[in-house]
């Protein structure tokens, strides 16, 4: 896939993350805010995912999520018991093998989302 503009990148990652949202209420999870109400790490984390999956399209599903653990702790995010954008702690700083089911389904639906829409439509 060819790579793609900022304000592309945004457009998919905001799809992307109300996906994440659906998917999120729809397994009984905590779900994230809107995308217009997410705080700005949850964005910016988003559409560097955008532009990650697009420089490597066929990246197994496993890879994105370490290169999302990868990045957090790279900005100073430990492994927590509760995610917490102030304290910098996630649950889910695990490797691949170490998620619930419902998080290797999420990564998955992230991952085709974005391969959908930056495709282009004929």
């Amino acid at each position: 896939m060819a790579r793609i503009g900022d304000e592309a990148a945004t457009r998919i990652a905001l799809v992307m993350h109300e996906a994440v949202r659906a998917w999120q209420k729809a397994s009984a999870q905590t779900a994230a805010p809107p995308w217009g109400r997410a705080p700005k790490w949850m964005k910016t984390s988003s559409i560097e995912a955008v532009k990650w999956r697009l420089t490597n399209p066929n990246a197994k599903i496993s890879a994105q999520h370490e290169r999302w653990v990868a990045e957090k702790k790279a900005d100073g995010w430990k492994h927590g018991r509760r995610k917490n954008g102030v304290m910098k702690t996630h649950p889910l700083l695990v490797p691949y093998g170490e998620l619930p089911e419902v998080e290797r389904r999420k990564d998955a639906l992230v991952n085709a989302v974005i391969d959908a829409l930056a495709k282009p439509i004929r």
